[in-house]
C-alpha cells in the first residue's frame, strides 16, 4: 500500500493540475549533480551507478540542490539506465562517454534473453525516497522518473549513445516486428520502476525520452507512442501528474501529449505558447470523449541551460519572456498551468548561484489568477 503525503500547498502539484499556485513553481533537470561542489564532494570515488543504489547518498545528493536553491520539487537522482542495471542488463556508465552495454541487442533472441523487472530490485531506491521525503517540506514535491522506451530500446541496440541511431532505426524499419519485440519486453521493465517510485511516495513523476527527437513524427507515432501510451496509462490510478519530455521534440509535441501525461516538457527550440497551440490543436483532434484530450494541457520549460552563462540581465529577460509566453497560453485556454524549467538539464559547469539567482527570479513574478 503507497504512503503518499497529503500535500495542500505544492506549488507544482497545483499548477499541474490547473489550479493558481501560491507561487510559480521551478525545478530543473540535472539539477543535482555536478554543478554543485558539495555533489562532487560526496561522490568522490563512488561510481555514478552505484551512487544510484546507496539509499542515503542518492538522498543526499537529491536534496542539495532543494536547500541551496530553494526549488518547489526535489527531482530522484538517478538515471535513465536504472532499471536495466537493476534487472541485471550488463552495463556501465562510462566517464565521458555514457552507458554502454556490454552486449547490444542484435536479435529475437537478445530481446528474449532480457531479464525481467522485479520491484525488490530497487528496494534501496524506495529506502532513498523515503529519506528524501522525511526531509522535504509540505510545499516541496518530490518527482521521480524513468527513461522512455525509444531512449531505452536506442542504448540497447547501439550499445551506447550514438549521434545517428542508425541501428535502432535500422531494426525498427527493417524488423517493424522484431521492433515491438522489444518494446514489448522494455515497457513493463520502465512501467515496473515507475510503480516502484510511486509505492515509495513519489508525488509526480516525469517518463523521459532523452533520444525521440531524432524521430518523425510518423516513425514517433508508429513505433514509440503506442508503447509510451501504455506506460503512462499503466500509472494513472496512482492519481499524480505524469510529465512527459523529450530533447528536440518541438515537432512531435502533439503526439507526446497524446500519450496521455498531465504536463508537457518543452525544450528551448519552440516558444512556450506556441508549443501550447501545438499541444492544443492535436488533442482536439484525437479527443474522442473519454477524458484524454483535457490531459496533457500543463506545461513544463523552457529555458536554454546556455543563458545560465549569459548574466542576470539576459536571464531576467527570457525568464520574463517565457512567463509571458505561458500565461498568455493560459489565457487564450490552450494551456492550464506551467512549472518554470529548463529546456533540457543543468551543464556541469554552471555556476550555482546563477541558478539561485534564476529561482528567485521566476518566484518574483506573481502566478497567473484563474
Amino acid at each position: 500500500m503507497t504512503l503518499r503525503r497529503e500535500l495542500t500547498d505544492a506549488p507544482i502539484l497545483d499548477a499541474a493540475a490547473g489550479r493558481t499556485p501560491s507561487r510559480r513553481p521551478v525545478w530543473f533537470m540535472r539539477q543535482a549533480g555536478r554543478s554543485l561542489p558539495e555533489y562532487r564532494q560526496v561522490r568522490e570515488g563512488i561510481p555514478m551507478l552505484d551512487s544510484c543504489f546507496m539509499p542515503e547518498l542518492l538522498a543526499e545528493i537529491t536534496m542539495q540542490p532543494v536547500r541551496r536553491h530553494d526549488v518547489d520539487a526535489a527531482i530522484l537522482f538517478s538515471d535513465i539506465v536504472v532499471p536495466l542495471k537493476a534487472a541485471g542488463v550488463d552495463l556501465d556508465i562510462v566517464p565521458g562517454r555514457g552507458p554502454v552495454v556490454a552486449e547490444p541487442i542484435r536479435t529475437a533472441a537478445d530481446i528474449d534473453a532480457l531479464p525481467e523487472f522485479s520491484p525488490e530490485q530497487v528496494e534501496k531506491v524506495q529506502e532513498g525516497i523515503s529519506i528524501i521525503l522525511s526531509e522535504l517540506t509540505d510545499q516541496q514535491a518530490l518527482i521521480g522518473f524513468a527513461g522512455a522506451p525509444f531512449t531505452l530500446a536506442s542504448y540497447l541496440v547501439e550499445g551506447g549513445p550514438s549521434k545517428n541511431h542508425e541501428r535502432t532505426k535500422a531494426l525498427m524499419h527493417s524488423e517493424p516486428e522484431t521492433w515491438d519485440r522489444l518494446m514489448r519486453k522494455i515497457t513493463p521493465l520502465i512501467s515496473g520502476f515507475l510503480r516502484a517510485q510511486i509505492d515509495a511516495g513519489i508525488d509526480a513523476l516525469q517518463l523521459f525520452d532523452s533520444w525521440a527527437g531524432f524521430l518523425t513524427e510518423r516513425d514517433y507515432r508508429r513505433f514509440v507512442l503506442p508503447h509510451s501510451t501504455n506506460i503512462l496509462d499503466s500509472v494513472a490510478d496512482a492519481g499524480i501528474p505524469r510529465i512527459h519530455f523529450g530533447v528536440g521534440t518541438g515537432e512531435l509535441l502533439g503526439a507526446m501529449a497524446e500519450a496521455g501525461p498531465e504536463v508537457v516538457g518543452v525544450d528551448w527550440r519552440v516558444p512556450m505558447d506556441k508549443a501550447a497551440h501545438r499541444i492544443a490543436d492535436s488533442l482536439d483532434r484525437v479527443n474522442s470523449g473519454d477524458g484524454r484530450g483535457e490531459q496533457a494541457r500543463a506545461l513544463q520549460g523552457n529555458l536554454d541551460p546556455a543563458l545560465f552563462f549569459a548574466g542576470d540581465d539576459a536571464l531576467r529577460s527570457e525568464v520574463t519572456r517565457i512567463t509571458e509566453e505561458t500565461d498568455r497560453a493560459i489565457s487564450e485556454g490552450v494551456a492550464r498551468g506551467h512549472i518554470f524549467n529548463l529546456g533540457h538539464g543543468v551543464m556541469p559547469n554552471t555556476d550555482p548561484e546563477a541558478i539561485a539567482r534564476t529561482v528567485e527570479m521566476v518566484h518574483a513574478i506573481e502566478p497567473l489568477q484563474r
